[in-house]
Order: C-alpha cells, then structure tokens, then sequence
C-alpha cells in the first residue's frame, strides 16, 4: 500500500455514505412494529440484512468503559473515572471507587493496554475483574491520528518513558500488569528503573500473553514478519492521515489495516459469526443478537499507531528479537534483564494463543537472571486463547485469583516464601 492508501479508505467510506444512509433508513422502515411486515419473515429477514450492511461498513467510534458501579466488601460502589496524568500520546484513567471511610488502603494496580490497534476498552473485562482488589489505573493511549503533526513523534523509546513516568507519579508501592504488546517495553521500562535503582521500581510487574521472545513457539504473526523483513512494512503499512483529522499528513500505521489482519486469521469465524446474527434477527432472538453487536462495537473500533512506533517495534520484537538476545537499547543504554533484582515477575500464557504463542512470555524468568526465585511465578492457563489470557470465564476463575493472590504475596519489599510454578486447569 502507497503513502495515499489512507485517502483512497477514506473516500471510499465517504462513497458508502449515501448507500449507508438508505439501508438505515429500510431497515427502520421494516422493523417499525406498526408496519405489518415486520412481522412476516420476509420483513425480519430484510431488517437484519440491512442491519449487517450498515454495520460492515460503519466507522466504530471509541467506546466507553462503562464501569459505574462494583463490589467492595460485599456492597456496590460507586465508580467514577477520572484521568489523573495526561501526555500528548496517553491519559493514565485512574477508577476512583466511592470507599467507606473505614475502608482499609487496597494496593495500586497500573494496567499498561496494548497500544496495537485497539483501544485500552478492549481491557473492559479484566478492569472489572480486579476493581474489588485493587486501585486500578489504565493506560488511555491516544489515537494517532488525532495528534496534530506539530506535536511531534512517538516511538517505543517514547511508550518507554512513559511508562516510566507513570510508574513514578504512582509512586513504589504499585503493581504493572501488561497486557500482550507492552510487555516488552514494560519489562524494559522497570528493567532500567532497577539499573538506575530508582526507589519507584514497583513491587511487581505481571506480564500477560507478550512478545518478549518470539523464536519460542512462533505463531502466524511471527513467521510473517521474519518473511517479509521491515522493508515490506515500510512500503506496504504505513499511510498518511488524511484530512480532515487533526493529525492530516501524520504518518501512522491505520488501525483498519491492523482489524484487517485479525479477521483474515479467523475470517471464517467471523463469517459465521455474522451469519448467526442474521439468523438471530430474523428469529426474534435479540439476547444473542445483542452479545454479538456488544462483541463487535468492540472488536471493531479501531485506533491509529504512529508509523515509527509501529516500525520500531516491528524491528526490535519480532525481526530481530533484540530483548532476548541482549541487544535492545533505550535511549543509547542497553536493557538488560539482569538489572532486575526487586520486582516480582509473574507471567500468564494461554496454552492456544494463536498471537503470543506459549514460551514467549515465559522466557522472562530465563532472562531475569538476578531475580531470587521465590519472586517468580509463570501460570499457564488450559483452554484458553489470546483472548482467554485476559478475558472471560477462565480468566476470572483462575487467572485474576492467581495474579490477586500474587500481589499480595509480593505487597512488600521483603522476602517471601517459594513459589512453584503453576500449570492450572
């Protein structure tokens, strides 16, 4: 794809409009229960045909987290979110939960979202899951082509110092948990916290279905760009933003080309998926009807990355699996792993993850050589995909227990007993 792909989406999104516009207008037409065919099957039948056009062809917009309320000591709660730190390219939202006065002080918790395509609401599930536990804070990174060009760039050395500065406005006593993508530069970040022995290092650090060595288990995703070597990427990945966004000429790599890639890995999943919605429609079964439109206002909503964040980490991960083999720099200083004595290391695979296959996270603990090993615990949880990993049923019955469980073990800077590693079921 050329430098003016972005343009040529863009315009064909703007041709559908009109044709968008009248399949709404059909569909309400035939699901406006005064008229009679809607009704018949026929009529639900062209409803939910019209339905799914529209919803193909929509732009999804950001979703809200729409976490109101949660336990507390077996009361509901207010919850109010609140952005407590802010840079060009990423809020800190801090889930700021109406305590008794009695209560006593919970933990931290900063959540580091993937900054991959999506946006750090596709973490809805696992903020809740540890909302009763935890003062839970999420990194809110913007999308790039909503950042005027004059504001500069963002690289991995930039996603770096930010979660550095994070970790430090929240101070010595927090947790990181890092979700697939930011687990290299988390692991960096507190790696070179450790070597310059600032007293901020946080108390632990819980790395979840990440890149840290890809040559273990390497997926679809891994072989692809060993084959196609970064040139490929530069020329075929990376557009400018058109106007009339605020980061026009910004170039980034889209967010449609990442959703792109997802569904062509499982696009007969998602075939039937949709197909099943339609049955759902015509049979008035709207339950299901509505779990999938949930899934997909997700799935769907896509964000831009900054084209030399997205290179750079291209590069380092998945090219030439600089972290592993000693060879990745941050600002002209080398990451070195062995740098971290202090920081409790958990990590959490997912025995099918088609994204991060199964010893990639795991290669942590290899590479952490000075960490004493009662401060390291690797779970691998059965049955699961990438997904799975951070979301769902099993990862709020076995996998947040074991992290909660984890934290609190680690909650100081003393010593504590072994731990084994777990293979859970």
């Amino acid at each position: 794809m050329k430098k003016s792909g972005y343009f040529f989406y863009e315009a064909a999104h703007a041709v559908l409009g009109p044709a968008r516009a009248a399949s709404d207008a059909i569909r309400l037409f035939y699901r406006n229960p005064i008229n009679p065919l809607s009704h018949t099957p026929y009529g639900r039948s062209v409803a939910a045909a019209c339905e799914l056009f529209e919803r193909t062809t929509r732009r999804y917009g950001k979703p809200a987290f729409d976490l109101p309320t949660t336990q507390f000591e077996g009361q509901t709660v207010e919850v109010i979110e609140r952005a407590v730190w802010r840079n060009t390219f990423c809020n800190l939202i801090h889930f700021d939960r109406a305590l008794p006065a009695n209560a006593g002080r919970q933990p931290k918790l900063l959540i580091v979202a993937p900054m991959s395509g999506h946006f750090a609401t596709l973490l809805r599930g696992t903020v809740e899951a540890f909302l009763p536990n935890f003062e839970v804070y999420i990194t809110d990174w913007i999308d790039a082509r909503l950042v005027p060009l004059a504001a500069g760039n963002f690289d991995l050395d930039d996603y770096i110092d930010y979660v550095k500065a994070m970790i430090r406005f929240l101070g010595p006593d927090v947790h990181v948990l890092a979700v697939c993508q930011p687990s290299v530069p988390v692991v960096a970040a507190i790696a070179r916290l450790e070597a310059e022995q600032d007293p901020h290092s946080p108390r632990s650090m819980i790395l979840m279905g990440g890149p840290i060595d890809t040559r273990q288990s390497p997926t679809e995703v891994n072989k692809l760009a060993q084959r196609r070597g970064m040139q490929w990427f530069r020329d075929n990945c990376i557009s400018r933003v058109p106007f009339p966004h605020p980061g026009v000429m910004r170039e980034v790599y889209p967010g449609y080309l990442q959703l792109s890639g997802f569904m062509a890995m499982n696009f007969d999943r998602h075939l039937s998926a949709h197909w099943d919605m339609f049955n759902h429609l015509v049979e008035g079964d709207g339950d299901s009807a509505e779990k999938h439109r949930d899934f997909y206002d997700e799935y769907m909503a896509v964000m831009d990355l900054t084209a030399e964040f997205y290179l750079q980490t291209v590069d380092t991960v998945f090219v030439r699996h600089a972290l592993p083999k000693g060879e990745m720099y941050h600002r002209e200083e080398r990451i070195d792993l062995g740098a971290i004595r202090n920081c409790a290391v958990m990590t959490v695979e997912g025995e099918k993850d088609d994204i991060s296959g199964v010893g990639q996270t795991r290669a942590t603990h290899d590479l952490c050589v000075n960490l004493p090993k009662e401060k390291h615990l690797y779970h691998l949880q059965k049955d699961v995909g990438h997904y799975g990993v951070f979301n769902g049923s099993r990862f709020r019955k076995f996998i947040a227990p074991r992290i909660v469980e984890f934290t609190r073990e680690h909650g100081s800077a003393q010593v504590k007993p072994l731990r084994r590693v777990v293979n859970a079921r």
